[in-house]
């Protein structure tokens, strides 16, 4: 008897709110960048998002300490997460939002790079291909020699690889760690690290604003759990693409709440890097053509420490007993094209 068609439009419809979801999150960052620095917004969607994460937690049934099994790849996640953060929310407050990101778009072309040494991933020409091609996007939307580039320019390059490098440390050790290491050390890094450079940037907050950072905590919750919905409904391979659609959201909402408009090389070298993205996940996807399938298991955001990621709760217990990697020699890999 023929398997029925699985209906993939639910899941579909998830990934797309939960990006739309995260689009709103950072329209927060930006209005409240304009006023108030990073370290602020940081430290106070951290302590706002506090109740969320100890929920969360609660919620963990896998026994065991909050001592890492992996200390120094969780080290490394966590000093990624924290410099992807500060760096994410910096380029929102400072860049058109379709501009920042089209640059942060690139994290899965980094992933596949950053796949080589970390997983001893095998990446054949066509994925190569694929990096160089979205490598060029970025250098379109940069477009050095005729703009001047900004430290915002420089916090999106910077946001991009802290999130990949983050994505492929989870990859590697994630199954071995317990959810709340993953969810717990970058959030309280980021409490600490912003803590410290408060004094010296801290501007007084009416309580309308407190509300606006509130409501960044519960955007990026909710989207959490919506993503783990449309990975629960549908393949990988379809909800990951769901994530460009933010390149919609985002002259939408600037061009409404900040005037701004996207010029055309910014949609040209968007498109090429969302191109390269897309193909990328469709090597990955075709069984054979990747070892582990680095991009496809990143199954969130660049990780920005700032707020309980639901999708490490959820990715964790999928496979509890399952080891970090599989047991394979990278040169055996069927990536040759």
């Amino acid at each position: 008897m023929t398997e029925p068609r699985r209906n993939i439009l639910p899941g579909i419809a998830y990934a797309l709110l939960a990006y739309g979801l995260f689009s709103s999150h950072d329209v927060i960052v930006k209005s409240l960048g304009a006023t108030y620095q990073t370290f602020q917004i940081i430290f106070f969607s951290v302590l706002l998002s506090m109740p969320l994460l100890l929920f969360m937690l609660m919620r963990d049934e896998t026994k065991g300490t909050l001592i890492p099994n992996h200390p120094w790849w969780s080290a490394a996640r966590t000093m990624a997460a924290v410099v992807s953060g500060s760096s994410a929310f910096y380029a929102f407050s400072v860049l058109p939002l379709a501009q920042a990101y089209a640059i942060i778009f690139a994290a899965p072309l980094i992933i596949t790079v950053l796949s080589i040494p970390i997983l001893g991933e095998k990446v054949g020409l066509h994925r190569w291909a694929a990096v160089v091609v979205g490598l060029i996007g970025v250098i379109i939307v940069l477009r050095p020699g005729s703009t001047v580039l900004t430290l915002g320019h420089v916090a999106a390059i910077t946001c991009a690889v802290g999130g990949a490098t983050a994505s492929i440390i989870v990859r590697k050790i994630g199954r071995d760690e317990r959810s709340a290491v993953l969810l717990l050390y970058p959030m309280m890094a980021n409490f600490v690290v912003m803590a410290i450079a408060l004094p010296f940037v801290y501007e007084p907050m009416p309580i309308q604003h407190l509300g606006l950072i509130a409501a960044m905590a519960i955007l990026a919750f909710v989207a959490g759990l919506c993503l783990i919905a449309a990975y629960t409904r549908t393949d990988a391979a379809i909800v990951a693409p769901m994530q460009y659609s933010q390149i919609i959201w985002a002259p939408l909402f600037g061009a409404f709440f900040f005037a701004e408009m996207a010029d055309r090389q910014t949609w040209i070298g968007a498109s090429i890097v969302i191109a390269s993205g897309l193909y990328i996940v469709l090597r990955e996807a075709l069984g054979g053509r990747s070892l582990f399938s680095p991009v496809l298991a990143s199954r969130n955001r660049p990780e920005t420490g700032t707020s309980p990621r639901t999708g490490a709760l959820w990715w964790r217990r999928q496979t509890p007993d399952a080891p970090s990697l599989p047991n394979t020699d990278p040169e055996n890999s069927t990536d040759k094209d």
